[in-house]
């Protein structure tokens, strides 16, 4: 079971859990499917579009859980991005985690996750 990762304002995943659905971020609704990274990915998302940012949290969820939804397509440099073209359903997340920001401003990924 392979995870993938979404990097996520707090209070944006709480109010998901809250209606039952996860619809996506400001960028994934105007992209038309929620992004994620798979975890050898992860550090440059989180340098190049979370820097800055905190109160963030990393939801892992088992790529296989999201059926034909999920779809790998290639994005920056050509590197094969897993998409879903679909609302996540938060039963489908196995854990999340509040993201430390470092010192250099980026959100610190754990360093299990390659």
């Amino acid at each position: 079971m392979p995870l993938i990762y979404k990097i996520c304002p707090e209070q944006l995943w709480r109010d998901a859990e809250l209606a039952g659905s996860f619809i996506g971020a400001a960028i994934d609704l105007a992209d038309g499917y929620i992004h994620f990274s798979t975890g050898g990915q992860l550090r440059e998302t989180a340098e190049k579009h979370f820097a800055g940012q905190s109160g963030l949290l990393l939801i892992a969820v088992d790529d296989t859980a999201l059926g034909s939804a999920l779809r790998y397509e290639p994005s920056r440099g050509g590197a094969l991005f897993p998409h879903l073209y679909s609302a996540l359903a938060p039963k489908t997340v196995r854990w999340i985690a509040p993201l430390a920001m470092g010192t250099k401003g980026s959100p610190v990924i754990p360093e299990d996750i390659s």
